[in-house]
C-alpha cells in the first residue's frame, strides 16, 4: 500500500506539471541498464474529432502545445527503446497535488454557484487506479507485450458531469451551470471528445476497471479521512 501511495503521489506531480522539460532523458538510462521504461501519456494527443473511443493505433493529431510535447515524448520512446509501456490516460485526479477535483472542492466551499463546461467529453481517472495498473505491470512475472496501452476509469463524462458528481457525493449545495467551451476561453485548446478504448489493457492484464463514479466516491472518502486526521 505504501508503494502504491508513492506512485499515486508521483502521478499527481505529473498532473501538476504540464510543462515539457529539457535536458537528459531518463529513457537513456533504461536503455543502458536494459530496463523497462514506463511513460504516462495523455488523451490530449488526439484532436477530439472522433465519435467513438480512441484505440491505441488511432492516428494522433494533437491540437495543443501540451498534446504535441506528449506526442513528441511518445515518438522519442518508440524510436529509442524496445522495452517500454506508454500508458495513455485522461483527466487524472487524486487526493494529492493540484487537480480538478480539489479545485472544485475549494471553489464550492467559497461560492454557491459556478459555471462548468459541458461539451468536452472524456473520462475522469483516479490516479490510484492507474498506480495499481503500473504496479501490476511491474510485478507481472511474465511481461505483457510492450507498446502503447490506454487506461482510464470506465464510463464517460463532461466536466459538468464530473463537477456535479463531486458536489453531490460531497453533500455540497453548490449549483453547477452547464456552459459551452467558447463561454470559458482558456490558453490551452482541449479536445471535445477524448474517451479511450481500454479493451487492450483489460484483456492483457485480465483486469476489471472501476467506473469513474465509484472511484470518485473512494477518493472523496480518503480526502475526508485525511482531513479528520489533521483535526
Amino acid at each position: 500500500m505504501r508503494f502504491e501511495l508513492q506512485i499515486t503521489k508521483v502521478l499527481q506531480k505529473i498532473i501538476s506539471d504540464s510543462t515539457s522539460s529539457r535536458g537528459s532523458s531518463p529513457h537513456c538510462s533504461c536503455k543502458s541498464q536494459n530496463a523497462t521504461f514506463i511513460q504516462i501519456s495523455t488523451d490530449f494527443i488526439f484532436d477530439g474529432k472522433s465519435s467513438i473511443p480512441y484505440l491505441e493505433n488511432d492516428l494522433p493529431s494533437p491540437i495543443s502545445v501540451y498534446g504535441k510535447t506528449k506526442k513528441e515524448g511518445e515518438d522519442e520512446i518508440m524510436k529509442s527503446l524496445t522495452k517500454y509501456y506508454i500508458l495513455r490516460t485522461s483527466w487524472l485526479y487524486s487526493e494529492y497535488g493540484h487537480n480538478f477535483l480539489k479545485t472544485m472542492l475549494k471553489i464550492g466551499a467559497e461560492k454557491s454557484e459556478l459555471n462548468v463546461i459541458f461539451d468536452q467529453i472524456g473520462t475522469p481517472t483516479y490516479a490510484k487506479d492507474l498506480a495499481r495498473v503500473i504496479l501490476k505491470l511491474i510485478r507481472k512475472p511474465k511481461p505483457i507485450d510492450f507498446g502503447i496501452y490506454n487506461f482510464s476509469n470506465e464510463g464517460v463524462a463532461s466536466w459538468y458531469d464530473f463537477a456535479s458528481a463531486i458536489f453531490e457525493y460531497s453533500k455540497m449545495k453548490t449549483k453547477v451551470n452547464p456552459i459551452r467551451t467558447e463561454m470559458y476561453p482558456t490558453p490551452a485548446i482541449r479536445p471535445y471528445f477524448s474517451v479511450l478504448d481500454k479493451n487492450k489493457i483489460k484483456h492483457s492484464l485480465n483486469i476489471k476497471i472501476p467506473h469513474w463514479r465509484e472511484s470518485l466516491k473512494i477518493c472523496l472518502k480518503n480526502l475526508k479521512d485525511q482531513t479528520q486526521k489533521t483535526i
